[in-house]
């Protein structure tokens, strides 16, 4: 657990996170040795960083419901790892808030991988996590990604945003809290032993 204190000091005093650092706010995710799940989302909410907590938000309820766990085990499990693409609320947009920092995840995740030997199964939420990890081209469809998603098992599992923002795309596309839903749940209940 040295090693996650020292990289997290590392965030905390790089030169690009200077700005929130000095405004007291610390980078926003979590990483444990023992974790077999990582989510690997976009970037913290305002109401994440304001809070202290990562995916405290009707996103973060629905990705629960989803997933079949309890927020209580969400947040107390040493066996899940919350890494987003950028540890930092970015800012607000004009459709949205702003897209998490290129660099961010390349500098950081493989530091904190290196450190959670254990992991089997890498949630990717949204298509900011899906295009980086499974190296899609910008043409690539998240839609299409998504219907797909066992060619990427059992490694990755592309998934939707939770977001409310989203109801459209969930009302337009059934077929995912009907056929996909239900294999995400099974394969996080089996790599956490709660069936």
């Amino acid at each position: 657990m040295d090693r996650l204190a020292d990289i997290f000091n590392q965030i905390k005093t790089d030169p690009e996170n200077q700005a929130y650092t000095a405004n007291g706010i610390d980078p926003l995710y979590f990483a444990h040795p023992n974790a077999k799940i990582c989510f690997i989302g976009q970037a913290p909410g305002i109401k994440a960083q304001e809070t202290g907590l990562y995916w405290n938000d009707p996103s973060g309820d629905r990705l629960r419901q989803w997933c079949g766990i309890t927020r209580d085990f969400f947040y107390t499990s040493d066996k899940i790892s919350i890494i987003p693409m950028d540890f930092y609320y970015p800012g607000k947009g004009k459709s949205g808030d702003l897209p998490p920092r290129k660099d961010f995840a390349q500098k950081w995740h493989p530091l904190l991988f290196e450190q959670m030997p254990n992991l089997e199964l890498y949630i990717l939420i949204g298509s900011y996590a899906q295009k980086y990890y499974l190296n899609l081209k910008s043409s690539d469809k998240t839609t299409e990604v998504i219907k797909n998603y066992k060619t990427y098992l059992p490694l990755y599992f592309p998934m939707i945003h939770p977001s409310p923002r989203n109801n459209i795309w969930l009302a337009r596309n059934p077929w995912f809290e009907e056929q996909v839903i239900p294999d995400l749940e099974r394969i996080v209940k089996s790599l956490l032993d709660l069936n």
